[in-house]
């Protein structure tokens, strides 16, 4: 006879409430499986394991008491109780991408797919922080693994800049970074100097405190009131990590470097004084890291110098200047300003190649003959003297009229430059040519004007010898032992098969057919790209080819360069700007000198760093650009604007605005004439009754209805679109 099955319930009389003890218990070793490291108190416990009567929460407790004798759980000193487990037992790490108020993605190294995690699992993780996360049994969100995070293992910032509110009791900083989606709290006494409605930066002191969650933090620094143009742009700048001012000592140890070029100098270096050399820059230009020489030769070839401003022989290795250009990599070109790799004295003036003044460059020197071949080939130290400084204006008037001082010289690079580009193109080298806005501002930062900037032959024909000089230095190392030698390469991976067939049906939209066989993807591009040149959708679709392509990053191995076509390539024309390039002037003296090859290890970590700065500089670039777009937009006139709808997703419709180049974003939550649904595989969104399509490419008349400066956003609205 088979044995009757305990029934595991309690049936109180007094009050007639039936609980399932498997049940609470079940609730209960969950929450400290799935929280491993975690400790929490009786009240919280009971409010995670959904314990919510009293005949619940004591049979909790009793089985907590159990799980802390058998040595399951550990009681704390302040009566919480943590799980024994190790955190990171699933061995899944990963870092935070918080894409929105509802979930985030946690990205695995080594893992094929991103791991999906309702914003409720995250354990106060924010977007950037390092995590260890556990994959739930037979969870999934579509085509992703859904998991909780179980640890936080790093944070990945403990700084925020935001917009603060302060009230009798309290304050509240909301922060300016998109991805941060809970309110900074803020004790009275910790608010220094900062008004409601400033913008300041908040250090985070405690993360699992103050009210609806949200974390504890510190006002550090008061940046001004929001709105204002020194609070907007040193928020971007504090938001990015962006330095305010050189330290005091890297300032005294830059202004006692003497300006003057000693005889002894001079002497160890190869003197091309007297050969004519000019450098051709932005009108408002003040570093100046490139000049280009002009030399006849008698057999009627011609030696075209490009010299380099040599920054490794001021910027001595493992000095404190050599550290601070190492902690900031790259130079970084906001909107309004320039926060420099190297300081004032350096960067605008020993090391810049002004007009009128000798200076001390690395050159690279060519002989090339009237059809653009290299016959030969040199590369040292030198000392130079710029004849004449010209804006890319007045040598484009040179290339377009044939008159003016060192027209000749000009027209000649201009006519070897194109030669030396159609040979690049016919190798397989890529010309993206993505529209960049520039901006008129007013005294107070204000934006008054917006026009594309535009490249010109001029542009090209600088562009065209760095290559060249970039390409010939990293075959001249790669070449001395077939690249065992340590180097730093610029390299470019080629693109993704599967990013190239999102692109091509991306591009089918707008009626541009694009063959992906890996073989001619070069041309296939580059055709699309002079199809479209003009066009409504050029910008839209130039951007996304950018980024379908791979990262060009610093690497020691010497891999080549796909959107170049280069075998092997460098970084050695802007060290004034870039770190890598000094890396690459000492690399480049040190073999020159017969050296062997020094350790990798240390070059890959500064490769690694300096990919990691130029990213975080790129960013801000465009945070800057963003806000002054917003700004823009926020004055201009209320009416109808032309514009392509540049991008889908399940919360709105973004639409890049054909006049300016400002992108804004449709609501779905707007949308209130139909329910709309995202179609992910078809780039669109469609109208559950009215069957409404919009997808990618379609040209449609928005208006304003709303900027916020804080978020750098633009609202918009459909007008007309039936």
């Amino acid at each position: 006879m088979a044995k009757k099955k305990k029934d595991n319930r309690r049936k109180i009389n007094r009050t007639k409430k039936v609980i399932n003890i498997d049940s609470v218990r079940r609730q209960v070793a969950d929450l400290f499986d799935e929280s491993p490291g975690e400790a929490f108190t009786v009240k919280q416990i009971f409010s995670k394991a959904g314990l919510r009567d009293k005949l619940a929460k004591k049979e909790g407790l009793n089985f907590v008491l159990d799980l802390e004798q058998e040595g399951s759980i550990e009681q704390m000193r302040n009566g919480s109780f943590r799980s024994r487990k190790v955190a990171t037992s699933s061995g899944l790490e990963g870092v935070v991408d918080h894409v929105n108020r509802r979930f985030a993605y946690v990205v695995c190294e080594g893992q094929e797919e991103d791991i999906w995690v309702k914003t409720d699992d995250l354990k106060n993780a924010v977007d950037g922080d390092r995590v260890a996360v556990r994959i739930k049994k037979g969870g999934r969100h579509g085509s992703r693994p859904e998991g909780m995070v179980t640890q936080i293992i790093s944070r990945g910032r403990t700084e925020f800049v935001g917009k603060i509110d302060i009230g009798p009791k309290y304050a509240f900083i909301v922060p300016d970074n998109r991805k941060m989606y809970v309110d900074i709290f803020v004790y009275p006494e910790k608010i220094g100097k900062a008004k409601t409605n400033d913008k300041v930066l908040v250090k985070i002191k405690e993360w699992h405190g103050g009210k609806a969650k949200s974390p504890i933090g510190q006002v550090t620094e008061v940046l001004g009131q929001a709105g204002e143009n020194e609070a907007e742009i040193h928020s971007i700048m504090a938001e990015f990590g962006l330095p305010f001012r050189f330290p005091k000592n890297v300032e005294s140890v830059a202004q006692k470097i003497p300006t003057e070029i000693s005889k002894e100098e001079i002497k160890k270096r190869k003197d091309l004084r007297n050969v004519t050399t000019f450098t051709i820059d932005p009108e408002d230009a003040k570093d100046f890291d490139d000049a280009i020489s002009v030399e006849y030769l008698k057999n009627g070839n011609y030696e075209i110098g490009v010299h380099i401003a040599d920054v490794s022989h001021y910027v001595q290795s493992d000095s404190i200047l050599d550290d601070e250009a190492i902690s900031r990599a790259t130079s970084v070109y906001l909107v309004d300003r320039t926060i420099p790799m190297l300081p004032e004295k350096l960067s605008n003036g020993v090391c810049s190649l002004r007009p009128k003044e000798e200076k001390l460059t690395f050159s690279a020197m060519f002989e090339i003959t009237p059809k653009a071949e290299i016959k030969s080939q040199w590369f040292g130290r030198t000392v130079t003297f710029s004849d004449r400084r010209f804006t890319y204006e007045e040598a484009q008037e040179r290339i377009e009229n044939g008159t003016g001082d060192f027209q000749e010289e000009i027209n000649l690079l201009n006519d070897l430059a194109q030669k030396l580009k159609t040979v690049r193109f016919q190798k397989g080298a890529i010309g993206f040519e993505t529209v960049e806005v520039k901006f008129k501002l007013d005294e107070d930062g204000k934006p008054i004007g917006l026009f594309p900037k535009e490249r010109k032959d001029a542009h090209k024909l600088v562009e065209e010898f760095m290559l060249l000089a970039n390409k010939k230095v990293a075959e001249f190392i790669f070449n001395k032992h077939k690249g065992a030698d340590t180097f730093v390469y610029r390299t470019h991976d080629d693109p993704d098969p599967e990013k190239l067939n999102t692109f091509a049906k991306f591009a089918a939209k707008f009626g541009h057919r694009l063959k992906v066989g890996q073989e001619n993807i070069s041309n296939t591009l580059n055709t699309l790209m002079d199809d479209i040149h003009g066009k409504p959708e050029q910008n839209v679709l130039e951007s996304l080819a950018i980024r379908t392509m791979s990262k060009a990053v610093y690497t020691t191995e010497p891999k080549g360069h796909f959107g170049l076509a280069f075998p092997h390539y460098t970084h050695f024309t802007s060290p004034i700007r870039r770190y890598p390039d000094v890396m690459v002037h000492r690399l480049l003296q040190h073999y020159l000198d017969g050296a062997k090859s020094p350790d990798a290890d240390p070059y890959n970590e500064l490769c690694r760093h300096s990919s990691e700065r130029e990213k975080r500089a790129a960013d801000a670039e465009r945070a800057s650009i963003k806000f002054k777009q917003v700004e823009f937009m926020q004055m201009a006139e209320k009416r109808p604007f032309e514009g392509i709808i540049s991008g889908v997703t399940e919360w709105g419709i973004f639409v890049e605005i054909t006049e300016t180049k400002c992108e804004g974003m449709i609501r779905t939550s707007t949308m209130t004439d139909d329910f709309y649904e995202f179609d992910e595989k078809n780039f669109c969104m469609i109208g559950k009754r009215n069957k409404r399509m919009f997808t990618l490419g379609d040209q449609v008349t928005v208006m304003v209805v709303d900027t916020d400066i804080d978020r750098r956003t633009i609202d918009l609205e459909f007008v007309d679109n039936d």
